[in-house]
Order: structure tokens, then C-alpha cells, then sequence
């Protein structure tokens, strides 16, 4: 089994070690920015963000940098990885549900309690956060954010870097464009077809 590599170590890698632990993942270590201090519990800090390349080839990573509003940093950090031909681990927490029929792309993580129901295809570098659902046949951008408790229902389709807050609701068979918020508690009955921040009743 592949040792893990942590980039991040605030609340959202705490929530991502929890995941792991729960499904017996290997995590070797967090990587954090020079003087931050990492909240990672009992987890070593083995370095900093330039340190990437040396844990590529022997070692599998998750960018546990939380997002909401910009996933410019998320991104940044992904494509280090990249560049240093290093790959991605995928976690589902145990309480968690993917459909054997759904994808779920490399360096996402289904936290705690959340579905990933069949036919959904779930990007690369998510966070479906803790409660959330993803219903039928859904399609999830790259480095999406889909906050507690959010249900995405059938058949919609959410673009790349979006955050869709807590408790939000998406209507069945909804476009959302790339770049978007949705602030917590929406509810979207329509396409958003334009990048911005949107809340309420849309």
C-alpha cells in the first residue's frame, strides 16, 4: 500500500486524516509552508510545498488545503505535483458511499457520510464534503468543492473550481458554470451560466 503524503495541515486535512484513518490508508507525513504551525494531530511535518519532487516517486498525494471562495492555491499545489511526476491517492471514508457505477477522480475525498450515487463521474481533486449527496448521473469539475451537507441532484452537471456551500440545494438536471460560489443555504432552480458568487433562491 502506497504511503500518502499530506499538503496542507489545517482543519481540512484533519478531516482528511480522519478518512484515511478510517479505511487504514498509510499517511507518511504533511507538507506545510514554511513557519506554519500544522494542526495535523500526531502527524510529522517532513516539509515545506518545494519539497514536492522528493516524495514523488515513492509516495502518493492529497492537497488537504480547504477551499471555498479560490482554489487558485488547491490548484497551484496540484500542478507541483504533477510537474514532479507524482501521483494522487483517492480516499472514501468508511461511512461513505460510492456507486460501484460512479467515478470518482484522482485526489478527490468523499468525506464522511457523504453518497456518490450511480452514474455520477466526480473530477479530479474534489472535496465532497461530510453529508453530502451526489445523486444519478451528476458530472463534477475538477478541483470542486461541494460543502457539508449540499445535495446535487440527478442528472446535474457542476464545472471546474466551484464551491458549493453547505446545505445548498441544486435542482434536478442544473448547469452550474466553472468558477462559480453558490453561498450556503441556496437554492438553485437554474443554470448559472456565468462565473460569479450567487446565493439564494436562484
Amino acid at each position: 500500500m502506497d504511503k500518502i503524503i499530506l499538503i496542507g495541515g489545517g482543519g481540512h486535512c484533519r478531516s482528511v486524516i480522519d478518512a484515511a484513518e478510517s479505511v487504514g490508508l498509510r499517511i507518511a507525513g504533511v507538507l506545510e509552508r514554511p513557519g506554519s504551525e500544522s494542526g495535523a494531530f500526531d502527524y510529522p511535518v517532513v516539509g515545506c510545498d518545494d519539497d514536492i519532487e522528493l516524495f514523488a516517486p515513492d509516495h502518493r498525494f492529497i492537497v488537504t488545503l480547504g477551499s471555498i471562495a479560490d482554489p487558485s492555491r488547491r490548484v497551484a499545489l496540484a500542478n507541483m505535483v504533477c510537474k514532479a511526476g507524482g501521483r494522487f491517492a483517492t480516499v472514501a471514508a468508511s461511512t461513505a458511499r460510492v456507486s460501484p457505477h460512479a467515478r470518482v477522480g484522482e485526489g478527490t475525498v468523499v468525506l464522511h457520510h457523504a453518497l456518490v450515487n450511480a452514474g455520477a463521474d466526480v473530477g479530479s481533486n474534489c472535496i465532497v464534503n461530510s453529508g453530502t449527496i451526489v445523486e444519478h448521473d451528476c458530472q463534477v469539475g475538477d478541483f470542486t468543492h461541494i460543502s457539508t451537507n449540499a445535495t446535487v441532484n440527478g442528472g446535474c452537471h457542476i464545472g471546474r473550481r466551484c464551491f458549493i456551500g453547505s446545505g445548498t440545494v441544486v435542482a434536478q438536471g442544473v448547469t452550474i458554470a466553472d468558477d462559480v460560489v453558490v453561498g450556503a443555504g441556496s437554492l438553485v432552480l437554474h443554470d448559472i451560466e456565468s462565473a460569479g458568487v450567487y446565493y439564494g433562491k436562484i
